[in-house]
């Protein structure tokens, strides 16, 4: 655990220079705006240990997988976010010296993520030989122009000398995770413009599995501030410059503004992608950094508006809600149904793959309740419109039905680790489950009706040709799977996955039933698979033990020995970085919520007793060595009475990232798990509940907290909700009135 920024409700505040931990700040700096995003590396030279990376929304490579072990069924590629352009590039010379942080005597040194305003800004002073020289920079990719960054550069020496400040676009550039340092591009051309506007054109490299390739332009304009002596361009194999020289006078500050344009294939035709890109960084350089900023400031004002939890009486906390709201936000708003919340977005390349089932268990609710309707209906379309790669996945299996990717871009499986990739099916029931949830909580049946139950019939048919029935029993069974706990591979009859394919089942052959008549000939139904559908469910082995009364995890987990996490020695955490895999697979511990998992998507079906005796079972063994481990555990632990559990669990979730609590995050932020610290705030604390078609709160307070407030769209309404040390305020703010439940007591907001 450490954590290097200094507290504060709306900034990430840097105050000295963290060379020992560089990955670490650049990861927490990243900033994003949904088409492209960057990790807070610096702009000038800087010659240290560094994660220099730049990433664009769905542009992908697929780096081959067939190795020495490949067999059937496996995925012919593994998918991986690439590494794109260096756009930020600036830099600052001294007297013909490079500046370089990891060289020079530093003064001192100031970095400061503005989350209300999405713009990341550094300040160092630095001493050379005659004297000190400070050194300004800012920057932002703008949410409302998302094709374009703005970068601001101002430098001032205490001393007469002159400075070079080099803005440029450097494609050279190769992931950090690549095989001999391979490099995925290929470069198409770098040209010059009118109005000393330069652009660089790449491509991905051709590949033989049939996938997309992808076409990416960046033009690069810049204005001076103060009397440049020199200002020439220069043009090299992938690489555009400008160079401004100044001979400054002591006190004088001189500097420059740069604006950037990303195109990409993928919004644009080929033929017209450079002149997008020009036009797009000429319209920018003639608004000026001032009037993009203002722009980017209102932006941000009113995403905030309407997403933003204020807590009252800790720092930390909301600090820490903030921050994962911003980071989710920076990464996507549901723009293009084409795209999807990455587990690390625009801030490291691990996990290589776009989508996990990560958005549908944990990023669905809170977008459907901060950023509405149309946001959640298009994270949902997306599984909609992948539908054809998941049957694609399942008869790569010899399976019927539609089994969705543990990880993608395009719908078809991009991961190569059979225990992860296709054990861990379980996937597939959170897909179906978002569907319920996002129908429940909108209360309209439209994408049901018209596209989700495409997506349910699909997994459902996978889920009868998964299982097999044991004719001794009478049970239907799922041998050799991998649940949500990861630290358990080719286990048999895991609860959660039984339990979730049982309740799909279920749920689609009741909506079969009811969704319009043309649309259930279309899908083609019989009365027998309706049949079987409900069989499997009513007759599925779910494992129980008499004795101490809670459903067994998996087969064979009772036969471990069972020991409580508090139990370890401290330098035996983290596990995973600790214990060989072996060793890990066969203990007891729990790397996140599994059985407890579906009980927290299936707590309507439960009482809080039973809830209340697998959470005393399994949280003493859960290590939450995932990051999407704390907040299931926060939002059970409040709903059974048990807040200190449960705040410190929200801790957990909330600040995973701002204090590195898994020692991990210099590889990237864990983004669609920050979407948990939402969950324990509103479903945990709050105790919202929308199963049943009705809107219900049983709100408690954290112990030092004074209050937390929020807001949420529900069925055409903007509510607002505050508790306190007098109470629970609900608030209509829009939209036509309505009943609502808090603490078993109707009340009627709007009247």
């Amino acid at each position: 655990m450490k954590t290097i920024f200094s507290l504060d409700p709306f900034k990430l505040i840097e105050t000295e220079l963290h060379r020992e931990d560089m990955r670490l700040s650049e990861s927490m700096t990243s900033i994003g705006n949904g088409h492209m995003g960057m990790r807070g590396n610096f702009e000038e030279r800087y010659s240290g240990d560094s994660h220099r990376g730049t990433y664009l929304a769905g542009v992908w490579f697929p780096d081959k997988t067939r190795v020495g072990w490949w067999k059937n069924g496996y995925p012919a590629y593994f998918g991986k976010v690439i590494n794109a352009m260096n756009i930020i590039s600036l830099r600052v010379r001294i007297d013909r010296e490079d500046i370089d942080l990891n060289e020079d005597d530093v003064v001192s040194f100031t970095r400061v993520l503005d989350m209300q305003r999405g713009v990341l800004s550094r300040e160092f002073v630095i001493r050379r030989e005659k004297g000190t020289v400070k050194v300004f920079f800012e920057r932002f990719v703008s949410i409302a122009r998302q094709e374009i960054m703005a970068m601001r550069c101002r430098v001032k020496a205490d001393y007469d000398c002159k400075i070079a400040l080099l803005p440029a676009i450097d494609a050279d550039v190769r992931n950090e995770d690549a095989n001999y340092e391979e490099t995925f591009w290929l470069f198409e051309g770098e040209r010059e413009y009118e109005n000393d506007v330069m652009s660089v054109s790449v491509r991905t490299k051709e590949n033989p599995f049939n996938t997309p390739r992808f076409a990416v332009v960046g033009a690069m304009a810049a204005s001076s501030f103060g009397k440049a002596k020199k200002n020439k361009t220069s043009v090299d194999t992938a690489f555009v410059q400008r160079k401004f020289v100044f001979d400054a006078q002591a006190g004088e500050t001189v500097g420059c503004d740069k604006f950037v344009a990303v195109t990409t294939s993928r919004d644009h035709s080929e033929e017209a992608l450079a002149l997008c890109a020009v036009d797009g960084v000429m319209l920018a350089q003639a608004m000026g950094y001032d009037a993009l900023l203002r722009e980017q400031e209102r932006a941000w004002a009113r995403r905030w508006e309407k997403a933003d939890v204020v807590i009252d009486g800790d720092v930390a906390a909301q600090q820490g809600i903030r921050f994962n709201i911003f980071q989710l936000f920076s990464t996507y708003y549901g723009e293009d149904a084409r795209l999807n919340i990455g587990p690390k977005g625009f801030t490291g390349e691990k996990y290589g793959g776009a989508t996990y089932w990560d958005t549908e268990a944990y990023c669905l609710p809170m977008y459907t309740a901060i950023a509405g309707e149309e946001v959640a209906e298009s994270l949902l379309k997306y599984r909609w419109l992948q539908l054809d790669g998941a049957y694609h996945n399942a008869r790569q299996q010899g399976l019927p039905g539609a089994l969705y990717p543990m990880v993608t871009f395009t719908g078809v499986e991009c991961h190569n680790e059979w225990e992860i990739t296709f054990e861990e099916i379980h996937r597939n029931s959170a897909i179906a489950y978002a569907i319920f949830a996002y129908t429940q909580y909108s209360g309209k049946r439209d994408y049901l009706d018209r596209y989700g139950i495409d997506v349910l019939l699909g997994i459902a048919r996978f889920w009868a040709g998964r299982v097999h029935y044991h004719q001794k029993k009478d049970v239907y069974m799922i041998h050799g799977v991998t649940g949500p706990n990861e630290y358990e591979n080719n286990v048999n009859n895991n609860w959660y996955t039984n339990r979730m394919a049982a309740w799909v089942l279920a749920y689609t052959a009741e909506q079969l039933m009811i969704i319009p008549r043309e649309k259930a000939q279309q899908l083609g139904v019989s009365a027998e698979e309706l049949r079987r559908f409900r069989e499997i469910s009513e007759k599925m082995y779910l494992p129980y033990d008499e004795e101490l009364d809670i459903y067994v995890q998996h087969d064979t987990f009772l036969d471990k020995d069972l020991m409580r996490a508090d139990e370890l020695a401290d330098e035996d955490r983290p596990l995973n970085q600790k214990w060989s895999w072996d060793r890990i697979l066969r203990s007891c511990f729990i790397k996140q919520a599994d059985t407890l998992q579906g009980l927290y998507f299936l707590e309507h079906l439960y009482d809080k007793e039973t809830i209340r005796r697998h959470f005393d079972f399994y949280e003493p063994m859960t290590v939450h060595e995932s990051s999407l481990s704390p907040c299931v555990h926060s939002i059970l632990a409040a709903s059974i009475g048990r807040l200190d559990k449960a705040q410190e669990l929200y801790a957990r979730t909330a600040r995973l990232d701002l204090d590195n609590i898994n020692n991990d995050t210099g590889d990237g932020l864990h983004i669609t798990s920050m979407a948990g610290s939402w969950l324990s705030i509103v479903q945990g604390f709050a105790g919202m509940r929308t199963v049943g078609g009705h809107l219900s709160f049983s709100p408690q307070l954290p112990d030092g907290w004074n209050g937390y407030s929020f807001k949420i769209v529900y069925r055409g309404r903007l509510i607002a909700v505050t508790v306190d040390l007098d109470g629970t305020t609900l608030e209509l703010l829009d939209g036509e009135k309505l009943d609502v439940t808090v603490d078993g007591e109707t009340v009627t907001l709007g009247e």
